[in-house]
């Protein structure tokens, strides 16, 4: 029986670990033909490795636009088509505290990556979406602190993700005639190495498992299930959305200690 993402070209970035591996071997799973991205060609290699003689790597930094243009020029002399393209590639940093205390070089390099690199992603990939037959998915992964605040001092990382989810309101609203939908996921606290150094200890640890309803972190494979549900025919109805994968979180006022 065919996968769910059969005979669908897909490119994700950041797919060399974390949520960005879990959806490139999800789709792999449903049949995608993939372009891994990371700006670690090894991790990258190694998705590809674990996805199929169906996937590439696609070696580049989401913030160097001449980077990403070369990525998605690979994709249309590879396959000619883009069904499918994920903006996941983000970071973190410890030193994003505040609008006083977060030094300048911090917040510009989150927002290079988290925000202009998604910026950038989409401008290369429309082009190639809008040329493509059928209904493409554009997927840019935001985050729930975009929409309640972050639950530590993270004022770029915040920022970075709340323009994302304005970005992609714009991009549905201007490409849904023309083929192409826009929807972003925001992930509530998922284990990955990406949130590793705010549990570093098991208080706070603790303290953030005590705002999630659902009683557990998420998984990687939470946000590959909905990813894989925006790059299908299933959601051929679904644009401009703000997909929520959280557990709970921006729901609750209080939870149980």
């Amino acid at each position: 029986m065919p996968g769910r993402l059969a005979n669908k070209v897909a490119l994700i970035t950041g797919a060399g670990s974390g949520l960005g591996r879990e959806m490139a071997l999800a789709f792999a799973r449903e049949g995608a033909m993939l372009a891994i991205n990371d700006v670690d060609a090894a991790a990258g290699e190694e998705t590809v490795a674990q996805a199929g003689t169906e996937a590439i790597f696609v070696p580049g930094d989401v913030g160097d636009d001449q980077a990403v243009a070369a990525m998605f020029a690979t994709v249309r002399e590879r396959h000619g088509r883009l069904d499918v393209s994920v903006h996941n590639a983000g970071i973190m940093d410890p030193g994003d505290e505040d609008p006083v205390g977060t030094p300048l070089e911090v917040w510009d390099r989150v927002i290079r990556v988290n925000l202009t690199g998604v910026f950038l992603c989409c401008r290369h990939a429309l082009p190639l979406m809008v040329d493509t037959p059928g209904n493409s998915s554009l997927i840019n992964i935001a985050s729930f602190v975009a929409l309640m605040g972050a639950a530590a001092p993270q004022i770029a990382y915040t920022a970075s993700k709340g323009g994302v989810l304005s970005l992609t309101r714009e991009i549905a609203v201007q490409f849904a005639r023309r083929g192409v939908r826009a929807n972003a996921i925001c992930p509530g606290p998922i284990m990955t190495p990406l949130l590793e150094y705010l549990v570093t200890d098991e208080s706070r640890r603790r303290n953030r498992l005590g705002h999630i309803p659902a009683g557990r972190f998420g998984e990687p494979r939470d946000i590959a299930n909905a990813a894989v549900y925006l790059a299908s025919d299933e959601s051929d109805w679904v644009t401009g959305t703000e997909f929520l994968v959280d557990g709970g979180i921006t729901a609750a006022y209080l939870t149980e200690p």
